[in-house]
């Protein structure tokens, strides 16, 4: 005897605006992420304060938006992003933000590595480029390379900053820097 197994709805929006802390709807389903640790919760932070007097300096061209911020897409397979730290040129409301944010970025939790984070990752930078953003950093606080800039021109071909080196996010925030060390805590 067959046995009808009665599909899942997928969730909507309306299910992310339930959601209790950070999430994105893909695949048809509210996918929670996990709260991540100091060092990169102090690298996104840093970012949205470069990112933020940028946003003064340029009479609000756009606007710095900082972590938990939903970014309502409409892809086939994807319907929201909820990046670390982004630069989004559009109107604010109390809502999700219709659309996705020019630059986002992306700063690597403790779980971010191996093969199967590395395709994610990839997966998800065809999103935002797909959805319009025109920047995504891959910010990896473990490696030489710590920050890796991808362009939705050229999405496989990354300009890569290490320390010392001040990384850029061109042509979505044109005229923005940031130094690389900037990303770590002062030593004492």
């Amino acid at each position: 005897m067959a046995s009808h197994m009665r599909a899942k709805p997928e969730a909507t929006i309306d299910d992310l605006y339930r959601v209790r802390g950070k999430a994105e709807l893909v695949n048809g389903e509210v996918v929670l992420m996990s709260p991540t640790g100091g060092l990169p919760s102090y690298a996104a932070r840093q970012i949205l304060i470069s990112l933020t007097g940028y946003e003064r300096r340029t009479t609000r061209r756009g606007y710095a938006l900082g972590d938990n911020v939903g970014y309502i897409v409409n892809l086939p397979h994807r319907k929201s992003f909820c990046p670390d730290a982004a630069f989004y040129v559009g109107e604010l409301s109390m809502k999700f933000l219709e659309g996705a944010p020019v630059f986002a970025v992306e700063v690597r939790s403790e779980g971010d590595y191996g093969p199967e984070a590395e395709r994610e990752m990839a997966s998800k930078r065809a999103d935002y480029f797909a959805a319009g953003t025109m920047v995504v950093w891959d910010v990896n606080l473990t490696s030489a390379e710590i920050v890796r800039v991808y362009r939705s021109t050229e999405p496989a071909t990354p300009t890569i900053y290490r320390r010392g080196e001040v990384a850029e996010a061109e042509p979505a925030v044109p005229g923005w820097t940031m130094s690389v060390d900037d990303l770590f805590p002062p030593t004492i």
